[in-house]
């Protein structure tokens, strides 16, 4: 099934391209979770993610607009534009959510660069305190209007509430499917499971949900392989960059579950769909939103909500997978990492720049990382594979 989906991928880009043809607008955007795809749906304008990695060309094209300091993740959607990536130029309107300095970069160059039209949505950094949610409301509020002004089409509270109920069955789709990965032999690889990501975002949400709920049934009745269980945490994870997930698989790990800030949708939370339904948003992408990115501030709660999280999947290990350059998930991770082993996970630092020569590296480090997981269930230090003892 996920072979039907890829296929349809691949016909949904032209497909994208005849409707803007037609008239329809196109908002391109960075999807980190907190620019609402409902707003933009209700608008009537075509959300497409600008979320392509991988590739080291497009690391290198991007050196001709934006300095090497920048993470990897956020050079490479300058590259993706400069090297004629179809999605990439088709945009009417961009819009950044400014969040760290390696995303503000990428809304700083196509300002620059492009044509396009730049909306910067403000996020602040901290969610816990009112001042901060009123300021993102207002940010969603301007956001509504800018749609608005793009497509001469009123944000209906008839509309809105429609998209975000499609968007909350999808997002409940996901979950579902997820928390399928709980089992000894999951029913799903988190390859496939990190693509069914990528593909909500630029698939049609309701041939999407229909996609999923089909899934959701057909997994019921599927059972995978026992193996080394992984949670996969990093900064960004780009549609493309799946080679983290083919070493683990290949190595007999199983992906059990991961948290990024760029590249994942999130779909722990669902939106309101009465009262006031600009609020709700704001109320779930940012209020509720967990867990929160690195560079969000206080940082316990985050952490203690990726401990729980692997308890609660009973994973073996944890791989904290960054961008380089990315120096507050950097940090983030040497701290993270103290926590994990003492709470008895087996924990694992990689950085990337997809660069081709980095492939050996990477397969031997997580190569000798789940032979020591397999060991420790062998030697008794862990009880078995998911249940945790003494290491």
């Amino acid at each position: 099934m996920i072979e039907d989906l890829s296929n349809y991928l691949k016909g949904r880009v032209k497909e994208i391209e005849r409707l803007k043809k037609e008239g329809k607008k196109i908002v391109g955007y960075i999807p980190g979770g907190f620019i609402p795809e409902e707003l933009i749906w209700a608008g009537g304008a075509i959300p497409v993610p600008l979320n392509r990695g991988g590739d080291h060309e497009a690391v290198l094209k991007s050196i001709e607009f934006m300095p090497r300091v920048f993470d990897t993740y956020s050079r490479c959607q300058i590259g993706y534009w400069a090297l004629g990536e179809p999605l990439y130029q088709m945009g009417d309107l961009m819009v950044v959510p400014c969040t760290d300095k390696n995303i503000q970069a990428i809304g700083d160059c196509w300002e620059m660069w492009t044509e396009t039209r730049l909306f910067r949505l403000g996020v602040p950094h901290n969610n816990t305190t009112e001042h901060a949610f009123r300021y993102y409301l207002e940010e969603l509020h301007s956001l509504k209007d800018e749609i608005e002004k793009l497509t001469g089409n009123p944000i209906t509270e008839a509309r809105l509430r429609e998209e975000i109920e499609t968007a909350n069955r999808m997002r409940s789709l996901l979950r579902q499917i997820s928390e399928t990965r709980k089992s000894e032999t999951p029913p799903i690889s988190g390859s496939d499971f990190i693509r069914l990501h990528h593909a909500s975002f630029l698939a049609d949400r309701n041939s999407m949900v229909r996609y999923l709920e089909s899934l959701s049934q057909e997994l019921k009745n599927r059972a995978g392989k026992r193996g080394p269980r992984v949670f996969l945490i990093g900064s960004s994870i780009a549609e493309g960059d799946y080679k983290i997930y083919e070493l683990l698989e290949s190595a007999g790990a199983n992906v059990v579950m991961e948290d990024f800030s760029e590249g994942m949708r999130p779909y722990w939370q669902q939106v309101e769909s009465d009262g006031d339904l600009i609020q709700a948003l704001a109320d779930a992408y940012f209020r509720k939103r967990a867990p929160l990115p690195a560079y969000f501030r206080p940082t316990g709660g985050r952490l203690s909500i990726l401990l729980k999280l692997a308890k609660e999947y009973k994973v073996d290990g944890i791989v904290w997978y960054t961008m380089l350059y990315r120096e507050s998930h950097e940090i983030e991770g040497i701290h993270f990492g103290r926590l994990a082993e003492k709470e008895g996970f087996r924990f694992l630092r990689l950085a990337s720049d997809y660069d081709n020569a980095e492939y050996e590296r990477l397969r031997t480090q997580i190569e000798t990382f789940t032979e020591s997981i397999k060991e420790g269930v062998s030697e008794g230090k862990v009880t078995s594979l998911g249940e945790k003892g003494e290491i």
